[in-house]
């Protein structure tokens, strides 16, 4: 039995999602004449409640699309100095769009509302670079699979208003949230200018992310995923997938997030663990004593095919997924017990 734990990102499609792919009807999408694709940025920006939709090959390119849509070269943004954003995409903000991130020092990747009102104060200044664009992750990533409160996000929404600032969520795992938090897809489509959407994390697609927001935005958005080369062709196959894993995978996340709930539980009742981080969604981020050293930990239980990863800074990973299973569970918790 393999247990692998380094990410969501690891699932294979389910049978039922392989036919959904198979028998689906599929065009050029270059053309606008994939059926399987219009149908699903029709479901999604209507799931939403935003005007239009855009299908993306990763969420990494979503995110720097609506990045790029925002600001122009020069231009500065705000978010979370552990940000997907600024930390695991490549420097794409710099690279792509020539902005630089003004971090903020928020707790588990969620600053706060007068953090934002503090850093965006200020008036314009010939010496500093226009503020422009605020970017949210939710869950955090490297916070843990935090969510952040609703409550706040309206507030943060009123300073972005206040100061003429456009407001993108990397909603790489926000069902994640919207399940945990009890919300809705239309409280955020309400709230957000751009808001992408990674389907190939807990829903369990194969590829794939969507971008959210305007009409007048998704055109813009169009012309920016050619230029970053993102056009595909026959891609409703993929799509067909995403369909299928809004319909079929979401509420099922609630599994993901007990057993991830179960394991931090397992991990608090063994002495080599220092402290394990609050878990809310589907990540588990502990650490190991300082007599242990965290990568022969992890190697030692890649030789028991449990695999998780290393974050650095004495951070370990494991994230529960559509793939692990009750039996993978009973597995772990009897390895981490012998430890």
């Amino acid at each position: 039995m393999n247990i692998n734990l380094i990410s969501d990102t690891v699932t294979k499609p389910t049978k039922g999602m392989l036919a959904a792919m198979m028998n689906t009807e599929v065009g050029d999408d270059v053309f606008k004449a994939d059926p399987t694709i219009n149908q699903l940025q029709e479901k999604a920006a209507q799931m939403f409640g935003t005007e239009d939709a855009l299908f993306f090959p990763s969420g990494t390119m979503a995110n720097q699309t609506a990045i790029k849509l925002h600001t122009q070269p020069g231009d500065k943004i705000f978010c979370d100095k552990w940000a997907h954003v600024f930390n695991f995409e490549g420097g794409g903000a710099a690279f792509n769009s020539g902005v630089s991130s003004h971090l903020i020092d928020g707790e588990r990747g969620m600053f706060t509302s007068e953090q934002l009102a503090y850093a965006a104060s200020g008036g314009i200044d010939i010496h500093s670079p226009y503020s422009r664009l605020v970017c949210i992750e939710n869950t955090t990533n490297k916070g843990g699979g935090a969510c952040w409160d609703f409550k706040e996000l309206k507030k943060i929404k009123q300073i972005c208003t206040d100061n003429e600032l456009a407001l993108h969520l990397d909603g790489a795992r926000l069902f994640n949230a919207l399940v945990a938090k009890h919300e809705t897809p239309k409280q955020y489509g309400e709230l957000f200018d751009t808001i992408s959407i990674c389907l190939s994390k807990g829903l369990g697609a194969p590829v794939g992310s969507i971008l959210l927001g305007t009409k007048s935005d998704m055109t813009k958005a169009l012309r920016i995923r050619k230029l970053f080369g993102g056009a595909m062709r026959q891609a409703g196959y993929l799509a067909a997938a995403a369909i299928y894993a809004l319909d079929n995978h979401v509420e099922r996340l609630t599994e993901d997030h007990r057993r991830a709930k179960t394991i931090g539980k397992t991990l608090e009742s063994c002495s080599f663990i220092k402290t394990v981080e609050p878990i809310e969604t589907n990540i588990v981020i502990f650490y190991v004593n300082d007599s242990i050293d965290e990568i022969e930990f992890v190697n030692k239980m890649a030789q028991k095919n449990i695999h998780f990863i290393s974050m650095g800074d004495g951070k370990l990973r494991m994230v529960t997924h559509l793939d692990f299973t009750e039996e993978m569970l009973d597995k772990l918790i009897s390895e981490l017990h012998k430890f």
